[in-house]
């Protein structure tokens, strides 16, 4: 999860201001079929092809499904490119060549111990590798969370070769003057937002036991909880990492859950949280890129239940707030009863919603 916005006189225990207005701040309803998820019962249409890949840095797990116009697919913390697999479906039917890969640090991909070694240029280079690998000019690219910030760097520093953007759960904004965590450490915040706590050294120790805690995130992060008791970015006794009441929740496939827990039982969680510690390098990286909008057509998906999205606009940001980072941005989709785990959450929506935005541009 991933948090790339300053905060401005925000009150976290009464109303709270959104975030978007900030000068540093970085329904759809297509009549188709419901998608199903991360099992489905029935194949698909074409069957999902699974590779290793050599990058620009290094080998990467990719999963492909189908034919035609290319979109890829980026996902956050902590998870696979597994968690893709309605999307993929859903789009490869529709004639598109659905790609998903375990991104840098995560699965069966590249994975450098050295934090500053997951900045934008970094990820953005691991992402033209694999287009490159698969003889690709041009992709519509997709992210959640740590993958929607990325993803939404890549279309800014590349716009030859991403020519489309949809993000989930992250709303874009451009760089600022002021490294926006800096920002949340001057208004006295350093002691209870959770992304600080996973930049200290021996921060992975608190996931040592994979199958508590990636259950733990699936069910606190979801829409799940009552609303009183899901996580709070903000509140450490709200915190991503109690233990869960139920093994899997009820909108997750169990095969998921079950893959999920197997592949940070094998990787442990190192990689995932150098995208936290490797935010402030990213910050003066892109410092060419200061109030850059992303111009390429655009969707923002996020979930009404997501503790992260309540944080970030606590109301519905207006598209004509959102429109002043992406002035081509479509529409954005507010999806009630959904947590941060979106595209697993509601598939269907989701789907939905990204069937037709491509059939948009």
């Amino acid at each position: 999860m991933s948090f790339t916005q300053p905060f401005d006189d925000i009150n976290f225990h009464s109303s709270r201001r959104g975030l978007l207005g900030s000068s540093a701040m970085m329904g759809f309803g297509l009549a188709l079929a419901p998608s199903l998820g991360w099992a489905a019962q029935s194949p698909p249409s074409a069957p999902i092809r699974r590779r290793m890949m050599k990058a620009i840095a290094g080998p990467f797990h990719v999963l492909e499904q189908g034919e035609g116009p290319a979109v890829l697919f980026c996902h956050g913390f902590p998870d696979t490119a597994e968690t893709w697999r309605s999307q993929m479906r859903a789009v490869a039917e529709m004639g598109y060549h659905a790609i998903a890969i375990d991104m840098r640090g995560y699965g069966r991909s590249f994975a450098p111990e050295d934090a500053e070694l997951y900045t934008a240029p970094h990820i953005t280079g691991d992402l033209i590798g694999v287009l490159d690998a698969l003889s690709i000019d041009t992709a519509v690219i997709v992210g959640h969370d740590w993958g929607a910030y990325h993803a939404q760097l890549a279309a800014l520093m590349r716009p030859d070769r991403f020519r489309a953007l949809v993000s989930i759960s992250i709303p874009f904004a451009p760089r600022g003057q002021v490294n926006p965590w800096q920002h949340v450490r001057d208004l006295g915040f350093g002691d209870r937002y959770y992304a600080f706590g996973f930049t200290r050294a021996g921060a992975e120790r608190q996931f040592a036991d994979a199958e508590q805690a990636i259950r733990s995130i699936l069910y606190w992060l979801s829409a799940s909880p009552e609303p009183a008791l899901r996580w709070n970015p903000m509140d450490p006794d709200l915190h991503m990492l109690r233990p869960a009441p139920v093994a899997v929740p009820r909108w997750a496939d169990p095969a998921y859950v079950r893959h999920t827990i197997d592949a940070f039982r094998h990787t442990g969680f190192r990689g995932g949280l150098n995208y936290y510690s490797a935010f402030p390098k990213t910050f003066e990286l892109m410092a060419a890129f200061k109030d850059a909008v992303i111009r390429q057509p655009s969707l923002y998906i996020w979930g009404a239940a997501d503790g992260l999205s309540q944080m970030l606009h606590p109301e519905t940001p207006s598209l004509e707030a959102l429109r002043q980072a992406q002035p081509h941005l479509v529409d954005q989709v507010r999806l009630e009863n959904v947590g941060h785990w979106v595209q697993n959450e509601a598939p269907g929506r989701v789907n939905d919603a990204l069937i037709k935005f491509l059939a948009t541009i």
